[in-house]
């Protein structure tokens, strides 16, 4: 259980703790941070509400302890990493309970989610190994107008302090991807969790902490946005930050000056589905791609683009896969658990309202119980509604139906999003073709948008994001180019 066992030390009364230099610490504001649990909209779980003072603490040590860190060799942090993952690895049913509680994840999924951090961790390890254990070697001469006398080596050192910022639906794999770059690269790393998943992350922080990491090398602190968010944000000591989550990455970016950003700020999904398409196989992947996790995924189908001619029979087969839908709590291993929280439901509530008002043509009845709402599938949606353009994050799937290729295409790139996409056809030239054409950051093919494998680049384009994530791509994201250049005397020929 959360809290229990190996993780006793993390928790102080009905609340649980932050870290820093290497230790689980108690708040000096004395206050805390409830966390309400979806399903029961009651406060399951308590965390420590960490002052500015306690932010400046943690990176002057995150400082002092990636300079160290630096030194240490490449297979030492590699080995590090693999202990952590496979720590993290043991202890999975305990995070997922925290997961199950905090964010209403499915209980199967939230095993799912551990055992795929500690794959990315090990994985993570090998891959920077390989990356960041080699150089380049240029000459002089190889540029019009110079003799060999200069020889530049170069190398990728590591950025400094990394601000991590997780979002709740995967405050465990989406904190890996960033701690686990940022640490085999050589640069410390400043954990700054959602509320809603911070116990989770919390728990995973430990099993770093058990993995013998060196002092202040990991930090995690917990708290109000509105207290230390922009406090951490725009903090002098942040080399670099890692972002994932919704328009507040839009106000980082904004204020965070002249260091690296890795954001990804969320999507409006499109599946494009033409006249040739295996209708089957695109009503498993709507449903897959757009109800699963309550659809609470950024890369979840957001907007359905079918073909006029084939819409009618798309239609039909998806509202048959909505109705096998199980409904109800994470414990139950449903496929729709309860949103993140009543905010979220309001907000999905309002979009589902409007486009009633509107016209949309209902599926299913409309049904919601607190946090909890119905799947729930949209047609005849028209491009006047709101759920036609923003993004629900919920389990409400609109349908626009269209005359032309070029039509979804338009669509898709009208959006203020660029996150991914997907098309369904037999023609792969057609299919290629419509790829190039959508403004997205990955288009899939014949496939619902989903991120991972966890090696596989994943970005956005618009505002989806800055920079791109994926395993090797985060690692070079965490590093910067340092040169040395040889200069050698002219040469001087005779003839000989």
């Amino acid at each position: 259980m959360a809290g229990n066992g190996v993780f006793a030390e993390i928790i102080d009364g009905d609340a649980f703790k932050y870290y820093s230099e290497g230790e689980w610490k108690k708040s000096a504001s004395g206050k805390s941070v409830s966390i309400i649990n979806p399903t029961t909209r009651k406060t399951q779980y308590k965390v420590q509400a960490c002052t500015q003072e306690e932010v400046n603490k943690v990176m002057e040590t995150a400082k002092v302890a990636q300079k160290l860190w630096a030194k240490t060799p490449l297979w030492k942090r590699a080995e590090l990493l693999h202990k952590a993952a496979a720590i993290l690895k043991e202890h999975k049913a305990s995070i997922a309970e925290c997961l199950v509680k905090e964010i209403a994840k499915p209980a199967k999924d939230a095993v799912t989610e551990v055992v795929r951090s500690g794959d990315l961790v090990s994985y993570c390890a090998e891959e920077g190994v390989r990356i960041l254990g080699q150089g380049t070697y240029l000459v002089s001469d190889s540029f019009p107008g110079n003799e060999r006398t200069k020889y530049c080596l170069s190398s990728k050192i590591p950025l400094g302090v990394v601000l991590a910022i997780p979002p709740f639906n995967y405050p465990v794999n989406l904190a890996v991807s960033k701690l686990a770059p940022a640490l085999i690269a050589g640069n410390s790393i400043v954990l700054k969790p959602p509320t809603q998943g911070a116990v989770a992350a919390l728990h995973m922080v430990h099993c770093f902490h058990l993995a013998g990491f060196p002092k202040g090398l990991i930090s995690c602190v917990t708290g109000k946005g509105s207290e230390i968010g922009d406090f951490l944000t725009m903090h002098p000591g942040v080399n670099c930050i890692s972002f994932t989550g919704g328009d507040t990455g839009i106000a980082i970016s904004k204020k965070a000056g002249m260091i690296p950003l890795q954001m990804e700020l969320g999507g409006k999904d499109a599946c494009i589905v033409l006249e040739d398409a295996d209708l089957d196989l695109v009503a498993a992947n709507i449903i897959k791609g757009g109800f699963s996790y309550s659809g609470q995924r950024c890369t979840a189908v957001k907007v359905v683009l079918v073909m006029e001619s084939v819409a009618d029979d798309l239609v039909e087969k998806v509202k048959a896969k909505v109705a096998k839908l199980k409904v109800g709590p994470p414990e139950e291993d449903s496929d729709i658990t309860p949103v993140v929280s009543e905010s979220s439901a309001n907000f999905i509530e309002g979009l589902i309202l409007d486009a009633k008002q509107k016209g949309a043509t209902f599926c299913q009845e409309y049904k919601r119980e607190g946090n909890l709402i119905w799947p729930l599938f949209l047609d005849h949606v028209r491009p006047d509604m709101r759920i036609a353009w923003e993004e629900p994050f919920g389990p409400v799937l609109p349908v626009i139906r269209i005359t032309s290729i070029e039509e979804g295409i338009h669509h898709c790139n009208a959006s203020n999003f660029g996150l991914q996409g997907c098309v369904f056809t037999k023609d792969i030239n057609k299919a290629l073709l419509i790829s190039d054409a959508m403004e997205t950051g990955t288009v899939q093919i014949n496939s619902a948008p989903a991120r991972g494998p966890d090696h596989f680049p994943f970005q956005g384009i618009k505002d989806s994001g800055i920079g791109s994530q994926g395993i090797t791509n985060s690692i070079n994201m965490m590093v910067k180019v340092k040169s040395t250049v040889i200069n050698l005397p002219s040469p001087s020929y005779t003839m000989g």
